[in-house]
């Protein structure tokens, strides 16, 4: 039997042995239960930071706020990317902040055991803020374009690879697309009087896009000259168009023109040329209200010096997303080019069009006088389903309006400014003021065909007795209460790819100008029956594509209103004189 002292020894030595092993699973556990709570239950928040147009923030700070873990801060690498690791399971907020940005706060995240969590942020300017949404829907398509024309270049949404959502401006442009161009031959003249463009005529037009936001323009229209001289008749436009975030847009272009002279005989060396310099801005303000504000300065010489002043400006005010309240205010009559014929923006359109931009030129007495006018006008749009519907209150004044005249004319008299290209001339008719109404009604028919039908009542120009002498017939131009209606119709045919517009504008009664002269709503046409056609040509040889035009107005030569010339043969007056252009078209 054991002593005190032995059993003493045994439990010293049994204890002894207990704290080795206790020691020795404590080394062992500890560390990797310390492993298991930093690394297997802790999770970690990542993602990228970018502007609103997917541009990569480097430098931003990113702080993470909690209350299992003090506020950590990290910056952004060059990439915009950002990583913090070891966070407790909890509720996180991510704060990102970054100079000429508004901080975002994204709160609420929260981080379980194991998880790694992207958080992806997008910084805002104070501009950015204020455009809360798109005001066009996701249903929207080319039917609804007339009512909400004007917000092309409206923002979008684009969703990256890794799942960001940034917003995509209309118009940008991948590095393939920076750098636009076409090529226009025409043939023909639309004869509207002086100031038409040549009857062979070369358009071009280059885009190119600047940092992202921007975008640079030039074109023109060349045609032959008559002059003896070798001048050809030419207009250049130069155009910057600046986007803001979306909310602001303004625009600021330079067009130089020059026409040669009506008359080579009487008026040898008048030619005309004009410098025209157009700003605007378009404000968008939340999701409800755009605003275009702008205005168009003309320095004219030709037989001396005018200036002309025009500005312009419109509000739409978007009540729902299928009705829209809008004003408009002009001072000049549009003018209705190939492009603006199918509603096409594209960059061939407009290129071959510029000289219908010349300031509408008249004369009396050899003293020459430029078109004012003053048009304001007040309409609401409604979309339901496939029908399109518009109401529109107008109320105009012009001044030394111009009116288009037929037949071969000299500038002896004094009276008259001759198309050198057409045979037709411009004559300057009464002054004189109206209010009228407009109903448009639009459907779809199917995928590839429109219907429009188009009512207008207002006033006109019309001579109360025909067959008098040019020189006297001013004297007995009267404004005259006329009614209007227009059907057309528009669409692609399937297989040849061919867009078409064709329409019949009818007037109850004789005039000398168009019901509702400015109209630009989807009901606009010229008067009496019209055809517009643009077919594709495959061309493998070309880097772009090909297309040929054909515009041919007033096909029948109606509403021709005679009068007389000084030698006795019959003049006419007319709305819209019959002609016929047609060319090719070459964009790259």
């Amino acid at each position: 039997m054991l002593g005190f002292p032995e059993v003493v020894g045994e439990m010293f030595r049994k204890l002894g042995f207990l704290v080795v092993v206790a020691v020795t699973v404590a080394t062992m556990v500890l560390p990797a239960w310390s492993g298991t709570a930093s690394g297997t239950i802790s999770g970690a928040i990542s993602g990228y930071v970018r502007d609103g147009s997917g541009v990569p923030q480097m430098g931003a700070a990113v702080e993470i706020l909690g209350s299992a873990a003090q506020a950590l801060k990290v910056f952004t690498d060059d990439r915009g990317f950002y990583s913090v690791a070891s966070l407790l399971p909890g509720t996180y907020s991510v704060k990102v902040s970054a100079p000429s940005f508004l901080p975002s706060l994204r709160e609420k995240i929260g981080v379980r055991a194991g998880a790694k969590l992207m958080v992806n942020v997008t910084l805002t300017t104070l501009f950015e803020a204020i455009q809360l949404v798109s005001l066009r829907g996701p249903v929207d398509d080319d039917d609804w374009k007339w009512t909400l024309r004007s917000v092309a270049n409206r923002p979008i949404l684009r969703v990256l690879e890794d799942g960001t959502t940034v917003v995509a401006q209309s118009g940008e442009s991948t590095a393939d697309h920076d750098l636009k161009g076409s090529l226009t031959f025409l043939a023909g003249s639309p004869g509207q009087g002086f100031g038409s463009p040549a009857d062979m005529s070369a358009g071009f037009a280059v885009e190119r896009s600047l940092l992202s936001s921007g975008t640079l323009r030039l074109n023109g229209n060349v045609g032959y000259g008559t002059d003896g001289q070798g001048i050809p008749a030419a207009v250049l436009r130069t155009t910057y168009t600046n986007r803001f975030n979306g909310v602001f847009e303004p625009s600021v272009a330079i067009t130089a023109l020059r026409l040669n002279s009506p008359d080579l005989n009487t008026m040898p060396g008048a030619t005309l040329q004009a410098l025209l310099v157009t700003s605007s801005d378009r404000v968008v303000i939340g999701d409800k209200l755009e605003m275009v504000l702008g205005s168009e300065l003309q320095a004219i010489q030709f037989m001396g010096r005018v200036n002309a002043f025009k500005p312009f400006g419109s509000a739409d005010l978007h009540i729902t997303p299928n009705t829209v309240l809008e004003y408009q205010y002009a001072s000049s009559i549009p003018n209705m080019g190939l492009g603006d014929r199918l509603g096409d923006d594209r960059l061939e359109s407009a290129s071959s069009d510029l000289s219908e931009t010349a300031p509408r030129m008249s004369m009396t007495g050899f003293s020459p006088a430029v078109e004012r006018a003053h048009h304001q006008e007040v309409s609401i749009s409604q979309r339901i389903g496939k029908n399109n519907m518009q109401v529109a209150f107008y109320s105009d004044s012009i001044i030394d309006p111009v009116l288009t005249g037929v037949g071969e004319m000299t500038a002896e008299s004094g009276e008259v400014l001759p198309d050198v290209y057409s045979g037709t001339f411009s004559y300057q008719g009464n002054d004189f003021a109206t209010r009228g109404m407009r109903v448009v009604l639009q459907r779809k028919l199917y995928s590839d065909l429109t219907a429009t039908l188009d009512y207008a009542y207002g006033g006109v120009l019309d001579l109360s007795r025909p067959d008098v002498q040019l020189q006297d017939a001013r004297d007995w131009i009267r404004a005259e209460r006329r009614q209007a209606v227009a059907a057309k119709f528009s669409g692609t045919l399937p297989k040849a790819k061919t867009r078409w517009i064709a329409s019949y504008r009818y007037t109850g009664g004789r005039t000398l100008t168009p019901v509702d002269l400015f109209n630009s709503s989807a009901g606009q046409s010229s008067p009496y029956l019209n055809l517009f056609i643009r077919q594709p040509i495959p061309a493998s040889f070309l880097a772009g594509h090909m297309e040929i035009l054909m515009d041919l107005r007033n096909l029948l030569a109606q509403g021709y209103v005679p009068v007389m010339g000084r030698d006795g043969r019959t003049l006419y007056l007319v709305q819209s004189a019959r002609s016929a252009r047609g060319g090719v078209a070459f964009s790259f």
